[in-house]
């Protein structure tokens, strides 16, 4: 036997009481004639004055307004809560919407994004110099430069959210730039020295190319900082995520040109040092191997000459 739900709709002066309504005349199937009254009980109770569904199931909506906290930890605190206090009934479920519902999207999205951000930044660098201890050497430099942002978002109260992950994308692609041009500079003050310098050439060179970029990187960092405040201190219609875009950018910025001043010189120093180094050794063994066979001299068990 099933049961199926019906709603019916009588005219206004039909149900307008209770005994109206009980009085209903029905036929049944052999012509007899009854009332409602005496195959239902009808009576008036409080309901929802609206039923919603979602997915064809009937859903209730509690709205929730977070303040001073990040919505991701709120809804973590809201699980865990749930999972220890309450028991739901079978068939009910809890879902989670909103904002977090497309906060969650963007998360999943970011997590394709920033890597493949960074594995085009590193491609491109190995495009432009065609060595790959110098494109890692830019991208190991970035996590020193990107230190700004966490300084910035922390200080300004921020928390982490999709807003701000654009902003660490752009951060990174400008550290990266800054890096490109500052090894740039100090290619082009090496090749003036000849196409063997000594390593005191080497650092001369790299002291006076790290120099030339002074005055065109703090010119880039004024006019970025210029452009980026009154987006970080502005108010309005999207304010509130433009700031948060801005924010790491801000920071980044008082990073960035640090890192690429110092860091990538003193980086690219140790390089020069070490290709400089790696040529001399490998003579130096053969030298020592043909003195050995002029010599007569007898190789010890287990070292063949090559």
């Amino acid at each position: 036997m099933a049961r199926y739900p019906i709603s019916l709709r009588y005219p206004r002066e039909l149900r307008d009481s209770l005994e109206g309504l009980r009085g209903l005349p029905i036929l049944t199937p052999t012509g007899q004639q009854i009332t409602l009254g005496t195959l239902a009980a009808i009576t008036i109770a409080d309901g929802p004055p609206m039923v919603k569904t979602e997915n064809a199931r009937p859903s209730t909506w509690v709205y929730v307004d977070v303040r001073g906290r990040d919505l991701s930890s709120v809804i973590g605190d809201l699980r865990q809560t749930l999972s220890e206090d309450v028991q739901l009934p079978s068939g009910v479920s809890i879902a989670y919407s909103g904002q977090f519902e497309y906060l969650e999207r963007a998360a999943e999205r970011l997590k394709l994004v920033v890597p493949a951000t960074l594995a085009i930044i590193f491609l491109l660098l190995y495009v432009t110099f065609r060595r790959l201890d110098e494109a890692a050497l830019i991208m190991l430099t970035l996590p020193f430069a990107l230190t700004g942002e966490f300084w910035a978002l922390y200080l300004l109260g921020y928390d982490q959210s999709v807003a701000t992950g654009v902003g660490f994308i752009a951060l990174a692609g400008v550290a990266a730039e800054f890096g490109v041009v500052m090894l740039i500079y100090l290619k082009h003050a090496l090749a003036e020295r000849g196409p063997e310098p000594g390593p005191g050439d080497v650092e001369d060179a790299i002291r006076e190319g790290a120099l030339l970029r002074v005055r065109p990187k703090a010119m880039a960092m004024a006019v970025i900082l210029a452009g980026l405040t009154p987006v970080l201190i502005g108010h309005g219609a999207g304010s509130e995520v433009m700031s948060r875009i801005a924010a790491p950018m801000i920071g980044g910025m008082l990073t960035a040109p640090l890192l690429s001043m110092l860091v990538i010189p003193a980086g690219y120093l140790l390089l020069r040092r070490r290709r400089h180094r790696a040529p001399r050794e490998i003579p130096e063994r053969r030298r020592c191997t043909a003195s050995r066979r002029r010599r007569g001299a007898s190789w010890p068990r287990g070292i063949r000459s090559r």
